[in-house]
């Protein structure tokens, strides 16, 4: 920590006379229990903290400033809204009068990315300790000389937290803002306290500057063989079992969400952990339970006064609650968060039609193809007349963070596999022998035991056969699985319903693909399922 009293931060218009430069945990404690109200800290110790009316991020409101020298690059639309420039300049404007206005501010100094070579100085300035001790736990914490000798940042997050932009400012849809310049490399936050708008506005400025550079930015986990060094990444939307599965005793843990792949190897891009809380138990998730302690943070969970524990299985602040720590409170952490390159990429989709095979090998473009479509699926709700798994898509499995367009990503995706001769594979967690509420879900130690096969290499030599209808390799043999369980179709009782069910999920593939077809090459369309 350095004295608030040598400490200034006048270059970005902040007058503030106490400003606190990464404080310990310890004193944002501290901070936190005297300044936020409802603050406490659970039997564990870790500092549980509210969010306010945001219990998740706004993707509506986020913002990209749209310049002559970055608009070019940038996939508009959807996911990235344009902004003009002055809007951005009144809403930055409007941050900094609202921190001015605060005796005290929390500056944290520190890096992403565990490459030295790659690796990009952050600087968040901030008006609530909790939200300085949620991103001393997610970015790479420097030491004292390093934080000596950081200079300038290559990154600044001006976050405003509750204080709301103006409607009526150009570009406004809501009180909410989340607004990124890429040539100013600032990101302003206005109308919300949720911690994770500040991690993920880092991911989307590294999802910009890492494939500029000819980096592979990654939404996925990643592990190590505690031997020869060599990575899996792993790819799955919410509900896939990423984290789950990446919680592996027998292999080192890089990391549980946000990755690049360089010309060195995968590296972490974050110094911490955000994982979800809900119905958190230490015999499901012991790494996880165990890691929230003191110096970490719980974002909306329940305490019971009571009983003095909290109570995780309460949902009624949000079904969203979660846990940040540093990764090092993780006990198979691999320190410094680096490791070789992928022998194995890893497609995770939990398929509630009951279609899709437990595991099969994937050809380039048919990664491409699957990368791009980033698809799982929920099962159906309790809405009138919702009787059917929904097919969600996410392309590159992160949608909300990508910058440029989906085929970017696959381009240095599919040179990657190919430069180093990784594997791809595809792994359902879905159902299997018919969909939700008809066949029943993958027991976790089946699918468990294809990971094994797959990291002990007995899966390269296994025998396969095509897919008729998605044109994948489908694995049929496999240790510890039985065979009849690794053929769709031989778990199904009735096959008509299977074919239909079959052409049903490959008619939405190729509905959700025609959006990306005029950026990708006829080999790759080729690839997908067919009617």
């Amino acid at each position: 920590m350095m004295d608030s009293e040598k400490f200034a931060l006048t270059e970005h218009g902040i007058t503030v006379d106490r400003i606190l430069r990464n404080p310990p945990p310890p004193q944002l404690y501290e901070e936190a229990m005297r300044r936020e109200a409802g603050t406490t800290i659970s039997d564990r110790g870790a500092l549980i903290a509210y969010s306010g009316q945001k219990t998740g991020r706004s993707p509506k409101d986020k913002r990209v400033v749209r310049h002559a020298d970055s608009e070019a690059h940038v996939w508009w639309g959807a996911v990235n809204f344009p902004l003009e420039e002055n809007a951005f300049l009144i809403n930055r404007e409007r941050a900094i009068d609202y921190l001015n206005t605060r005796d005290t501010l929390y500056c944290i100094d520190a890096f992403v990315g565990w490459s030295p070579r790659h690796r990009v100085k952050v600087r968040v300035i901030c008006a609530r300790p909790y939200h300085a001790l949620f991103m001393h736990n997610m970015l790479i914490r420097p030491t004292d000389s390093e934080l000596v000798e950081f200079g300038q940042p290559d990154l600044v997050i001006l976050n405003a937290g509750s204080f709301p932009a103006n409607r009526h400012t150009t570009g406004m849809t809501s009180k909410t803002s989340v607004d990124l310049s890429l040539e100013r490399r600032e990101v302003v936050i206005l109308g919300t306290d949720y911690a994770g708008e500040m991690k993920k506005a880092v991911f989307t400025y590294v999802n910009y500057t890492m494939p500029k550079q000819g980096i592979l930015s990654m939404h996925c986990s990643a592990t190590a063989d505690r031997n020869s060094n060599e990575a899996c990444v792993m790819f799955g939307l919410s509900g896939t079992g990423k984290t789950t599965l990446s919680a592996d005793p027998n292999r080192l843990l890089v990391g549980d969400d946000e990755h690049c792949w360089s010309d060195e190897g995968v590296f972490n891009v974050e110094g911490g952990c955000y994982a979800k809380a809900v119905y958190l138990t230490r015999e499901a998730e012991p790494q996880i339970f165990d890691a929230l302690r003191f110096g970490s943070v719980l974002e909306n969970v329940v305490y019971d006064n009571a009983h003095h524990l909290v109570d995780f299985g309460n949902i009624s602040i949000t079904e969203n609650t979660r846990g940040a720590y540093p990764i090092e409170f993780i006990d198979n952490a691999k320190i410094p968060c680096v490791a070789g390159h992928p022998r194995d990429v890893i497609f995770l989709t939990c398929d509630a039609f009951g279609v899709l095979p437990p595991v099969s090998r994937l050809s380039r473009e048919q990664a491409m193809y699957h990368f791009i479509s980033g698809y799982t699926a929920k099962v159906a709700g309790t809405e009138m007349g919702v009787t059917e798994p929904q097919a969600i898509f996410s392309p590159c499995f992160g949608g909300p963070f990508l910058v440029w367009h989906p085929a970017k990503y696959a381009d240095l995706l599919a040179a990657q596999i190919e430069r180093y001769q990784a594997n791809v594979w595809l792994i359902s967690t879905g159902w299997s022998g018919g969909p939700y509420g008809v066949g029943s879900r993958m027991q976790l130690s089946h699918t468990r035991s294809i990971l094994n096969a797959i990291y002990s290499r007995k899966l390269d030599a296994a025998p396969t056969q095509q897919d008729p209808q998605f044109g994948f390799q489908v694995v049929t043999q496999c240790p510890d699985v039985p065979e009849k369980l690794l053929v769709p179709s031989r778990v199904w009782q009735d096959a008509n319903a299977y074919h239909q069910k079959s052409q049903l999920l490959a008619q939405k593939f190729r509905n959700n693909f025609q959006q990306y077809a005029d950026r990708v090459s006829p080999a790759v369309i080729a690839a997908g399922p067919r009617i």
